[in-house]
Parts: C-alpha cells; sequence; structure tokens
C-alpha cells in the first residue's frame, strides 16, 4: 500500500476524528454538498459523515466532506424577495464603478472595470 493512500485510508476515525477514505472510495450512502444539491437535497444540520482525502503534489492533501443521504433535507424553494436579491446583486457584478454601464457580463475582478474601460485606459496609455 503506497504512503499517501495509507495516510488516506481510516474507516474507524482513530487517526482524523471521522472517518477517511482515499479518493473515490467512500461507501455508499455518503454525498458531497454538489452530490446532494444535485439531488435537490441540503445537508440540513448533519454532522459530516466521513471525508475522502486525496494526494496532489502541488497542493499536498485535499479533502472533500460527505453527509449521508438518509439525514438529508429537501432544498429550500426560492422566494420572490430571495430571486430579487440574486437579481440585484447580479446586476452589481455587471454594472461598470468607472462608467456605470450595464455590461451584460460578470466584470473580472482582476480588473475592475468592463472592456471598454480597459481599452480607453490601454489607448491612453499608448
Amino acid at each position: 500500500m503506497p504512503t499517501a493512500y495509507a495516510k488516506c485510508y481510516d474507516p474507524t476515525g482513530a487517526r482524523y476524528g471521522i472517518p477517511t477514505y482515499p479518493w473515490h472510495m467512500a461507501p455508499d450512502g455518503l454525498f458531497t454538498r454538489r452530490q446532494l444539491r444535485a439531488k435537490g437535497l441540503r445537508p440540513g444540520g448533519q454532522p459530516i459523515a466521513a471525508q475522502v482525502m486525496r494526494y496532489n503534489r502541488h497542493h499536498g492533501f485535499r479533502v472533500a466532506y460527505f453527509y449521508r443521504e438518509d439525514l438529508a433535507k429537501p432544498v429550500r424553494p426560492m422566494t420572490s424577495r430571495k430571486w430579487g436579491a440574486l437579481a440585484l446583486a447580479m446586476l452589481a457584478r455587471r454594472t461598470c464603478p468607472r462608467c456605470e454601464l450595464d455590461v451584460g457580463y460578470c466584470i473580472p475582478r482582476s480588473y475592475g472595470i468592463c472592456g471598454l474601460c480597459i481599452a480607453a485606459e490601454e489607448q491612453r496609455a499608448a
């Protein structure tokens, strides 16, 4: 058994406090938050049931947490106020702070301004 695999295998939870499995070896009935969401479920306050670990030579050990499907609850429906708040948040992400136009796409945080303002700035610099 390779060393990284041995560090990732702890089904009793003695080493990490919760059952730990290597990548792609989680037992049936356990799902990540995203997998639960795809099924229309949410963890619903339950504790983490297990974790899956994988060794990455660039980032060290990566962990994904798993929850039990039988304890998961249905996703809460979106209300009209939640839809409104989401629409305002997305409008703020699409509005350029310099020209104050809705550019139709989310402005990259690395630039902080829209493509037209970036082009105009480059023209002035040249």
